[in-house]
């Protein structure tokens, strides 16, 4: 074992027995089953921990993550993430989780190079040409903080609109989709009032978000 990483199993020993000692049976209970109502979706950065974020224990909610917290129709890990979570663990909220300052936000809007990941980045830069008249007339900190919101909501409606959440609906199974944003500088979360809970009003909500940012020019969001 290489002396690097001692201290990261020297930690593991101490959380886990301070789970121990404070919750005893903590991972016999844990280990029998995992009943998550919940599914977060959202960014790798390092500093946006789910559990910590939300003060939920392991086994509370099930977790699934990438660069800029993207859902695609062709991204299989997440549908296979989110058809288990839904159909298997029966999860009754998906959280949409983005964050200000998001490194892939900041690059897709600064025309900055990646490498590989740009690939992956083109979803997100086809948010800011979709939306380019709500941001175009915004100062640079504002570009920022709406293209983290304007992508968590584009990402919400395509949870939604997954065969995965559609059949859910269709079954009468209790399921909605949820956007956030969180702020690294305070550390709270903030709902982006995007929720959905069945197929009627997934593009009503979707309009209705969009509109807190207006297009330049008008006085009132079309």
């Amino acid at each position: 074992m290489s002396n690097a990483l001692q201290h990261l199993f020297d930690n593991n020993r101490a959380w886990a027995e301070r789970m121990e000692r404070e919750q005893p049976g903590f991972f016999s209970h844990l280990a029998a089953q995992q009943n998550p109502k919940y599914l977060w979706i959202g960014c790798s950065d390092s500093r946006v921990p789910a559990n910590q974020i939300t003060g939920l224990e392991p086994g509370e909610v099930f977790v699934h993550r990438n660069v800029a917290n993207v859902v695609v129709h062709s991204d299989l890990n997440a549908l296979s993430v989110i058809q288990f979570a839904v159909d298997y663990l029966k999860v009754e909220h998906i959280l949409v989780v983005g964050h200000y300052g998001c490194g892939g936000v900041l690059a897709t809007l600064r025309g900055a190079r990646v490498g590989l990941a740009d690939n992956w980045l083109r979803h997100v830069h086809d948010v800011k040409i979709r939306h380019r008249r709500r941001l175009d007339h915004l100062s640079v900190p504002e570009q920022e903080d709406a293209l983290c919101e304007m992508n968590v909501i584009e990402q919400v409606g395509n949870v939604a609109l997954t065969n995965v959440i559609q059949d859910a609906w269709a079954r009468g199974q209790k399921i909605s989709v949820h956007g956030w944003c969180y702020g690294l500088k305070d550390g709270l979360a903030k709902d982006l009032g995007v929720s959905m809970s069945h197929p009627g009003e997934v593009m009503d909500v979707f309009r209705n978000a969009l509109k807190r940012y207006p297009r330049g020019g008008m006085l009132s969001a079309a």
